[in-house]
């Protein structure tokens, strides 16, 4: 439970410190476009003065002249129109003019800047002139900036954060498929051992039921290990039927749980045909009937319930346990999230895998209630 809540804790971290970062790199682009919008508007203030001095050209010093000139020569970046209100005529500056007639191509530009930027009245005697002026083409690509940079900043967290999770979810696979296939090689030995000892006491005229019911656990124990031999490869599904498969596994349980279980079966006269792996799929029906009576405190009851919907089986597993959380319910199915202080956290994930991986099903907490139970859904489709 704690490597679990760590995990979920170092997620929520890298997305806090990943909106930081988007936002911190917002703030201060914004801030610099911020300043040097600041700066054009004086430029082109200044730059208005100086078209005022020049239209007084008469009134000027001529040591005056030159200086007007170079300051509104240097405007090369910002788009400005000049509007005469009298002859009611455009003239513009760094703007490329287009086909149509220029006039109202200059007069319809003046309007979309004024959206932008209150005009410069420049006012002198007998005339009357506005100055209409753009963002420079620099400002505008600052002032896209930001966004694309939260683009390219977005874009590469989502791209790392996705290869964090494929890097740890292919660490967990492999540590599940070594630790199978190992604890399948090591029970190989024994029960071969076992095998050759019931062979043995057959010679000694030993109690038949006794080795009759040592062979059932052998059995058991061969199906155990081919079940852990099959993680990390591809089972063979065979066409098997749901209702006999369910009913074996079940029959074997309750023979071996506490007479404090009910076990409740609720199957259909039919048969109901899917390609499942016999062990793997029996595996998962185990785990969740364990998992139920760990819920349950070992006293209670457990129903089965099998029906079907267009091309599914669905099968119910419904107990009445201490419940689970709403906000819990896909969290169960993580590998290492575990209420109990002993386990491992991976009956229930690896029961997903088997199901949605192998079978190409679903399995999910259909509803619980909290000290009411739990019902567990499992749909594959049939054949």
């Amino acid at each position: 439970m704690k490597f679990f809540e760590n995990k979920t804790l170092i997620k929520y971290l890298f997305i806090a410190i990943a909106i930081v970062i988007a936002l911190g790199s917002l703030f201060v682009s914004h801030q610099l476009v911020q300043d040097l919008s600041k700066e054009e508007e004086s430029k082109i203030k200044i730059w208005a003065e100086a078209t005022k001095e020049a239209a007084c050209a008469d009134t000027v010093a001529l040591s005056n002249i030159n200086l007007i000139l170079q300051i509104i020569e240097s405007n090369k970046t910002i788009p400005v129109i000049l509007y005469d209100k009298k002859d009611d005529y455009y003239t513009s500056h760094n703007i490329k003019t287009s086909n149509k007639n220029e006039q109202t191509f200059l007069k319809e530009k003046a309007l979309s800047f004024e959206k932008r930027h209150d005009p410069i009245l420049i006012e002198t005697g007998d005339f009357e002139q506005y100055v209409y002026y753009d963002d420079s083409y620099t400002l505008k690509r600052l002032q896209a900036y930001p966004y694309i940079q939260l683009g390219v900043i977005s874009v590469f967290l989502i791209i790392s954060f996705i290869a964090l999770i494929t890097t740890k979810k292919m660490e967990q696979d492999r540590l599940w498929v070594g630790l199978s296939k190992e604890t399948a090689h090591q029970l190989g030995t024994p029960i071969s051992s076992l095998m050759a000892w019931i062979e043995y006491l057959k010679l000694k005229e030993v109690d038949a039921s006794i080795l009759s019911d040592m062979e059932k656990d052998i059995e058991r124990l061969q199906t155990v290990t081919e079940r852990f031999s099959k993680i990390g490869s591809v089972p063979a599904l065979e066409k098997a039927n749901i209702v006999d498969s369910l009913t074996q596994t079940v029959s074997y349980l309750e023979k071996r749980m506490s007479n404090k279980v009910s076990f409740i079966h609720n199957f259909p006269d039919r048969k109901l045909y899917s390609l499942i792996s016999a062990p793997l799929f029996g595996w998962v029906i185990e785990n969740l009937t364990k998992n139920a009576i760990d819920a349950m405190c070992g006293q209670g009851t457990i129903i089965y319930s099998i029906s079907e919907k267009a091309d599914l089986i669905i099968i119910d597993i419904q107990d009445t346990g201490k419940g689970i959380q709403k906000s819990k319910f896909k969290e169960i199915f993580t590998p290492g999230y575990t209420t109990k202080t002993r386990g491992w956290g991976l009956g229930l994930s690896l029961a997903k895998r088997i199901i949605e991986t192998y079978h190409k099903g679903k399995i999910y907490v259909k509803s619980s209630e909290l000290n009411v139970g739990t019902i567990i859904r499992i749909e594959v489709s049939k054949c």
